[in-house]
């Protein structure tokens, strides 16, 4: 009995020694690990201390006995003793799995209860905006928050005192970040992180305190952060962030650096908040100093090209005032021609010799050239679709070339104007084991380069469409352009193939095909009442002659049959009638330059476009005539958030060669009088087919003019019934368009605002300055996942009204316009 009884005394005393210190650290906080709970060593001779005959482990549930005794540093045979049970708590805590451990003894058995944390089930974000849900669920990740993952609450509260320190440096101190934790069956948890965001602290003030020689306005102008004005609904420029706010600081230093003063200092920078954490208040204390100029200029170091070449690259010359940004762009312009050059690594440190009494600062640029580089490999990722030989065929750098920075940064270009791809990125990576090597990695992200439609398109001036089409500009990852369609709407019916290969042979020419048929109703198109049945089979070649410049040709036959009805104009009938048969059939040729030298594919905010062409319906047709046609437009940065487009489109035609005449009273079978002189006529077949020619007005036409009814601009007809336009021989359209490419986030989407100006005439005679027609308003273009939308609202500015004495019935306007199209 006493013997039983002193084994229980010593077991107690034993579970006593190793469980009171971390019981008191579970007490003090059930998530932390336990790192200063270390029992005291116990004597040599701890009375306590038994070998280990066993060890059972006691409240697992999805950790397996494996996985503890993988970390347990305790084994069958060790005497454990107050020091190594200590060990083994601290061990078991350092896993991360558990938050609570207690160690017993049941005779010479160590047996070890635990209590699992429990797994994350679901995890939820609400509330966000923002900070991207991707983002955010990818920064929890690396900190172990994720389903799946072993819920830690500790870990949990550092993540809610860092979105709140996140949220106060975007400006945003009214952020509320709301942990909840719900218990599930299985020692399981579902965990939900709401934000409440609020708004943005809005900067009600900036005070630059020590500006004598310049005004606050002339300071603050290129600042990130603005006080509250009236465009700040679209720039966010009032809106307080702590980065923001960095930046400015460095843009005040840049400031009076650009401009001479060497010895500025920036003293100090305050930020006062309202008591309702919604108005911010900055003020920043300066001291301007003295204007320094430039006393000398001299280049040092290994130049690689001849001096004088590199003096000629330097614009500061002695005695002018000191600017830091001078001094940067000459670096940068030396430091890229050597790149140029295979000098990838090159750099140039402009140094001063700064002397305070007389005001001047001594300038050597030191020239470290580093080792010339050769591209070992170009490499590239991310095409999951598309072949590497559809990139490396835009690529200007080649494999075993000296490198050229030019060479890569026009490649990176090539790509992004194929659209095949949503973001390219170029990445030098020096080779492992040598100084003069780089592989160049473009990494891209590919995007949706083509669609099958069907059936849900919808205009005003066409109602719905229905159509099937699939087009793929990147036809099984080859680059070649494939579109199969057929489509029908209250106007036509249409059948199309085309196919293009725009690398036919290695040097870049193209060569594609054209087959289609149409059905064509053009009254209900929007102009003169007849329809056309007409099929076309065409080949084209393309072959660019310089980086930015291409040429083009095209060569096809035609058909085309006129169907008239009881309300087609006069005009058209005459000119059937002078021809004398309404099945019109053409050789056709084209022939086309373009340069283009935008930066991007789908939303360009650099560069320009020229085109022109000349269709020529050659010797032989049925109708012998030409049309010219030339588009340009070019696209101006004025900011980061604001780029202006203007744009002309500009087409003219006529016939030659022979004209046919016909007197109408001789092919009369009734003779004629004097009482039948509305047939006293001779038609003609001069001037431009009316099936070839020119409309303007609304949202969808080439000659695109908002505002205006589409196709309803230019000459018109009465025919007893109603006015129809009938089209001209010239066309003059244009826009004035400024983008807001910063509206919106998505790179998909942007809104403009504009002014359109054009109009039709009937030919290049009857050109007439004050007929050209104006519109003004906003528009809308996204290219939604359903396809492309544009919608705009245009008031009409310049107009004309009604005419009864011509029968012109006046414009028609139409303010707001749309088109959708969809793809499934």
């Amino acid at each position: 009995m006493t013997r039983h009884l002193s084994r229980r005394l010593l077991a107690l005393a034993l579970a006593s020694a190793i469980a009171a210190p971390a019981a008191a650290q579970q007490a003090a906080n059930p998530f932390a690990l336990p790192q200063d709970a270390a029992p005291a060593p116990g004597p040599a001779n701890d009375p306590a201390a038994f070998t280990v005959s066993d060890i059972r482990i006691e409240g697992l549930q999805r950790i397996s006995a494996g996985t503890v005794f993988t970390y347990l540093p305790v084994e069958r045979g060790d005497r454990l003793d107050a020091s190594l049970a200590g060990d083994a708590i601290r061990a078991l805590y350092g896993t991360g799995f558990f938050e609570d451990v207690r160690l017993d003894r049941q005779g010479d058995i160590l047996v070890i209860t635990v209590v699992e944390r429990p797994a994350i089930n679901k995890l939820t974000l609400t509330g966000n905006k923002d900070i991207k849900t991707d983002d955010l669920t990818k920064g929890l990740k690396d900190i172990g928050l994720a389903e799946g993952e072993t819920f830690d609450r500790l870990s949990l509260d550092r993540v809610t005192q860092e979105l709140n320190r996140q949220y106060n440096n975007r400006g945003k101190y009214n952020v509320e970040i709301t942990p909840t934790v719900a218990r599930l069956d299985r020692n399981r948890v579902d965990v939900t992180i709401n934000v409440k965001e609020g708004k943005a602290a809005k900067i009600q003030h900036i005070n630059l305190v020590g500006n004598e020689k310049f005004g606050d306005e002339a300071i603050t102008d290129s600042w990130e952060s603005r006080e509250h004005n009236w465009l700040s609904w679209y720039r966010r420029d009032d809106q307080y962030s702590r980065e923001k706010l960095s930046g400015d600081m460095e843009k005040l230093t840049s400031w009076y650096l650009d401009r001479g003063y060497v010895d500025f200092s920036l003293d100090s920078t305050q930020v006062a908040i309202s008591p309702d954490r919604q108005d911010m208040y900055i003020t920043a204390g300066l001291t301007e100093g003295e204007q320094y100029k430039i006393s000398g200029v001299k280049v040092t170091g290994d130049t690689i090209l001849p001096l004088a070449e590199v003096e000629k690259m330097i614009p500061v010359k002695e005695g002018q005032i000191f600017s830091r940004r001078l001094l940067e762009y000459t670096s940068d312009t030396i430091v890229a021609t050597l790149a140029n050059i295979g000098y990838a690594f090159a750099q140039v440190n402009p140094i001063p010799e700064v002397d305070q009494e007389k005001k001047t600062v001594g300038i050597n640029f030191q020239v470290v050239p580093g080792p010339r580089v050769n591209v070992r490999r170009v490499v590239f990722k991310g095409n999951t679709r598309t072949a590497d030989e559809v990139l490396r065929r835009e690529m200007r750098q080649f494999e075993g070339a000296w490198y050229s920075q030019a060479a890569v940064d026009r490649s990176k270009v090539r790509l992004q104007r194929l659209g095949y791809f949503e973001t390219v990125e170029v990445e030098n990576v020096p080779v492992a084991g040598t100084d003069d090597q780089v592989d160049v990695t473009f990494t891209v992200k590919e995007t949706t380069s083509g669609s099958f439609m069907f059936g849900v398109g919808y205009s005003q001036l066409s109602g719905v469409n229905l159509s099937v089409q699939l087009q793929e500009n990147n036809f099984l990852g080859s680059g070649n352009r494939v579109s199969i369609a057929a489509q029908q709407s209250s106007y036509q019916k249409r059948y199309d193939f085309s196919f293009t290969n725009p690398y036919f042979t290695d040097e870049g020419m193209s060569l594609g095909y054209n087959l289609w048929w149409r059905e064509f109703d053009y009254s209900d198109y929007g102009v003169a009442n007849y329809s056309t049945n007409s099929g076309a089979g065409q080949v084209f070649l393309g072959l660019p002659i310089t980086e930015y410049d291409t040429v083009s040709a095209l060569v096809g036959i035609d058909t085309n049959e006129i169907l008239l009805s009881a309300s087609t104009p006069l005009s058209i009938y005459d000119y059937i009638t002078a021809v004398g048969q309404r099945t019109f059939h053409a050789w056709r040729t084209q022939f086309g330059y373009a340069r283009d030298t935008r930066n991007d594919y789908f939303m360009p905010s650099v560069g320009s476009y020229h085109r022109a062409s000349v269709e020529i319906a050659m010797p032989g047709s049925t109708a012998e005539y030409w049309k010219a046609e030339y588009q340009y437009s070019r696209y101006f940065p004025l900011s980061q958030s604001l780029i202006l487009l203007t744009a002309v489109n500009i087409g003219y035609g006529d016939n030659y060669g022979d004209v046919t005449y016909r007197d109408l009273c001789h092919d009369m079978t009734v003779p004629c009088t004097t009482a039948s002189d509305d047939f006293l006529r001779t038609v003609n077949s001069d001037g431009l087919p009316f099936f070839e020619r020119f409309y303007a007005g609304g949202i969808t036409s080439s000659g695109r003019v908002r505002g205006f009814v589409d196709n309803s601009l230019g000459p018109r007809e009465f025919n007893g019934f109603q006015s129809q336009p009938i089209g001209g021989a010239l066309k003059t359209v244009g826009t004035v368009e400024l983008v807001f490419p910063k509206l919106f986030d998505s790179p998909a989407a942007r809104v403009s605002a504009f002014l359109d100006w054009g109009n039709v005439f009937a030919d290049f005679d009857s050109f007439d300055a004050s007929e050209l027609r104006a519109s003004a308003g906003v528009a809308l273009l996204w290219r939604s996942p359903m396809g492309p939308l544009s919608i705009s609202y245009a008031i009409p500015l310049r107009t004309q009204d009604a005419d009864p004495s011509t029968f012109f019935p006046g414009d028609d306007t139409e303010r707001l316009q749309f088109t959708f199209g969809g793809s499934f």
